[in-house]
């Protein structure tokens, strides 16, 4: 990062070196504003693995571990972890539920740990698309299909990507995936409105700066995370192209505590730095 003049550094906390095992059950979720969704009943949990301290009532860490793979807890230790290729950093936390993209090996993995509960695969399966609505109590994890080319460019996979959309803590949290297209009406409906996405920046492998900049735009969430990134130069290119109408905040860390509270009045892009779990 070049550390432009204007960019606000935010020292978030969150880092533990080590892992908190305690019993629990799942709580009831604080409901979001994607849009209003049947409740169904929550599971229960006999365990929940922290990857940090405690959080606040409300609040939910998310934490860029690689490239696409974020880890979203929630308040009451619901784990989960997007673009999940089977390595996370510390092999005593076990998330609650995984989901993966099978853009290449860097999104998914066909060997997850088998203490997984659930493993969400972003892909089509016996020639329908992949659908999922999973209630964990405290967060809620559903999909939204969208389109993807074939290798190499060529062709194109009907729904071979998956949006998955997080709900926890009364927040809405979005992860687009290996995004190759811009979602049409239909599917921006069903992803609802965001107050958290992550977002592929690479330039041209998911799609180009401008076309990620319109999807951003149109879903107005109040924090993007950029994710994707090979190189400081496409994230560099991605923030002068989105300055004007974000505010840009490089904050030094891999972790965000984040609460309906304490979003930022004006569209914000928080820059997380890569960090597997210690």
């Amino acid at each position: 990062m070049n550390g432009q003049t204007g960019r606000a550094i935010l020292v978030t906390a969150g880092l533990v070196a080590g892992l908190a095992v305690l019993p629990g059950m799942a709580q009831e979720r604080i409901p979001s504003n994607c849009f209003a969704l049947a409740h169904a009943p929550g599971g229960e949990r006999l365990w929940h693995a922290s990857i940090g301290t405690p959080l606040a009532e409300g609040h939910v860490r998310i934490r860029y571990i690689h490239h696409a793979s974020f880890a979203i807890e929630a308040e009451d230790g619901t784990l989960a972890v997007t673009d999940y290729t089977g390595y996370i950093g510390n092999a005593d936390v076990v998330p609650d539920v995984v989901t993966m993209n099978n853009a290449h090996s860097t999104h998914w993995t066909a060997n997850p740990d088998p203490r997984i509960p659930h493993v969400l695969p972003g892909w089509p399966t016996d020639d329908q698309p992949a659908f999922h609505e999973l209630d964990l109590g405290s967060m809620l994890v559903r999909n939204v299909t969208t389109d993807t080319r074939g290798p190499f460019g060529e062709g194109a996979r009907a729904d071979g990507n998956s949006i998955f959309v997080f709900e926890a803590g009364g927040l809405c949290i979005g992860h687009l995936g290996h995004l190759h297209q811009i979602p049409d009406d239909a599917q921006y409906a069903a992803i609802g409105r965001l107050d958290v996405v992550m977002v592929p920046v690479d330039g041209g492998y998911t799609m180009s700066t401008e076309a990620m900049a319109e999807v951003v735009s149109r879903l107005r969430a109040s924090v993007v995370i950029p994710m994707h990134w090979f190189s400081g130069a496409s994230l560099v290119t991605f923030l002068d192209e989105m300055e004007g109408q974000f505010d840009v905040v490089e904050t030094g860390g891999a972790d965000l505590d984040l609460s309906l509270q304490d979003l930022p009045g004006r569209p914000t892009i928080m820059v997380l730095e890569p960090a597997y779990i210690p």
